[in-house]
């Protein structure tokens, strides 16, 4: 799992390939996830919540605000309460 800032997006690969990505936009002191992509042949693995746990942590180190404007992202959160705070 990386962080790509130069595409906006961490990204999940596996030998290589990419499986899974979350985009996301910063401005400011804010990081709003827009997008969480799972290609085929990964999904059902749990690849995406892993990269968006990976992502959530690097915005919390960061003590970016987040904006989880992605369904899956927003899920993510809705299922892990109080994991998220600021």
């Amino acid at each position: 799992m990386r962080d790509n800032p130069a595409a906006e997006q961490w990204e999940l690969r596996v030998d290589g390939e990419l499986a899974v990505l979350a985009a996301y936009q910063d401005k400011g002191g804010q990081r709003t996830f827009t997008h969480t992509e799972t290609q085929d042949g990964f999904a059902g693995k749990g690849l995406a919540s892993q990269l968006v746990k990976a992502a959530l942590d690097d915005a919390k180190s960061r003590a970016l605000e987040v904006n989880p404007v992605c369904p899956f992202v927003r899920g993510w959160l809705d299922r892990h309460p109080g994991y998220f705070d600021g």
